[in-house]
């Protein structure tokens, strides 16, 4: 068990320079496998998922030098030899996104039953296999894996997904580059990691139409060459990083090449009262005197943070929301439109005296402006949860310790370190 402990009331004051963001770095990690030529990609995070990546890429027989340093890595495919057997990775969802480089490559690739990720309720594989067969995959199991087998010539197909599902797009748009024509996918999910990865892939020469849009189509590539490709900040962490100057009473700048991707995610902070101000590649949030719920001006309704899909406001940003919810004055309704177990944490809140109403698994209403108290608290196995306590801590006068807080390390490798750069007094114990 991993704990943090925080000694919180202190306003955070500085700069900060964000990592890569996880979900952009791990699908084109796994789309490097469609080309033999060379690759180099910077701004790379020393991250778990991102090491257990290339240890397998070592199994199988890449060559890759990563130089955690310069976040700088070199991946050379060409030498992974013909008859290679690969049996993904069980411990992370990323592993799916390598089935169809490994479809192209060996002709076969094998999958643990139940893919683990962060615990956000069932997160099924069906529409992923619904991707590989529309390309010409056979599916079936064997003892407890799942295997696929590419039959014969990949063809493009066209697909209408039912949820837009970020995952299943990927998969969509790496296995249509081994198709043999042109295939489209309708309602495909467009957040900026899902553009980011088609950047990539047009770096390698992919011909990919209506990139950021709904509809995408993809021209079967034929043969992929290599790249020198840098990742941008990681939006979440910069909004992360500003939803702390507003927390703890702060004054935060962040880098942000991306300002375009903060319209909504700015007007949610202006909800609580907070203000953010971009100018010449850097976001700065300048907390106000105090927190508070801005009214509707139809003021018999609630003020409400809705999550979905992109452009919604992302489900990953929703609980350090939530975090400013419990802090703010006044009365908010939270609504993932996402994950069925993506507000069961709020219970923790409790123990640091907040007020909040699970309404249903997908809807939660906090009651602000409370006295909160330090407190102990465990973190479910959910990313930005694990932030989130550590928000709601950092604002309360006194220590407090989140239990099981490690999940944090799985998307930000400098979180805590940077944290302590502006101010904050916070320590990794067990």
């Amino acid at each position: 068990m991993t704990a943090l402990y925080v000694k919180g009331g202190r306003p955070l004051v500085g700069r900060i320079e964000p990592s890569a963001n996880k979900n952009a770095v791990l699908p084109v990690l796994c789309a490097t496998l469609l080309t033999d030529a060379p690759i180099t990609l910077r701004n790379v995070p020393d991250i778990t998922d991102v090491n257990r990546i290339v240890a397998f890429f070592g199994e199988l027989g890449s060559r890759v030098e990563w130089d955690k340093a310069d976040k700088r890595l070199d991946i050379d495919h060409s030498s992974i030899p013909a008859g290679a057997r690969a049996t993904l990775p069980q411990a992370m969802r990323a592993s799916i996104m390598m089935i169809p480089g490994l479809l192209a490559r060996l002709g076969e690739a094998r999958l643990e039953h139940e893919v683990k990720g962060c615990t956000l309720g069932a997160r099924e594989i069906d529409p992923h296999v619904a991707v590989f067969r529309a390309f010409g995959a056979d599916t079936g199991t064997e003892g407890r894996e799942i295997v696929f087998r590419q039959t014969g010539k990949a063809e493009a197909t066209r697909m209408w997904l039912e949820y837009a599902s970020v995952t299943t797009t990927e998969n969509f748009i790496i296995s249509a580059l081994t198709a043999k024509g042109t295939s489209q996918i309708v309602n495909a999910a467009c957040e900026p990691h899902v553009q980011e990865l088609c950047t990539f892939l047009q770096a390698m020469g992919a011909v990919i139409y209506g990139k950021g849009t709904s509809t995408v189509a993809v021209q079967g590539a034929g043969e992929l060459g290599g790249a020198d490709y840098t990742f941008a900040e990681d939006y979440h962490e910069i909004a992360t990083f500003l939803a702390l100057a507003a927390v703890t009473g702060g004054d935060v700048s962040v880098r942000n090449g991306r300002p375009d991707h903060f319209m909504l995610i700015d007007r949610t902070f202006e909800k609580f009262g907070a203000e953010v101000q971009h100018a010449d590649g850097w976001s700065r949030l300048v907390a106000p005197p105090r927190l508070k719920v801005q009214e509707n001006f139809t003021q018999h309704l609630t003020t409400k943070v809705e999550a979905a899909p992109w452009p919604y406001i992302p489900a990953d940003l929703l609980p350090i929301f939530i975090a400013l919810g419990v802090k703010a004055q006044g009365q908010v309704m939270f609504w993932n439109k996402v994950y069925e177990g993506g507000l069961t944490w709020h219970t923790e809140l409790s123990l640091f005296n907040a007020h909040t109403l699970l309404c249903d698994p997908h809807r939660l209403i906090t009651f602000g402006g409370d006295r909160l108290v330090p407190a102990t608290v465990t973190s479910p196995y959910i990313i930005r949860v694990a932030i989130a306590l550590l928000m709601v801590a950092s604002s309360i006068e006194g220590e407090s310790t989140i239990l099981d807080a490690d999940p944090m390390r799985r998307a930000h490798p400098n979180f805590v370190d940077n944290f302590d750069r502006l101010g904050a007094d916070v320590r990794w114990g067990e």
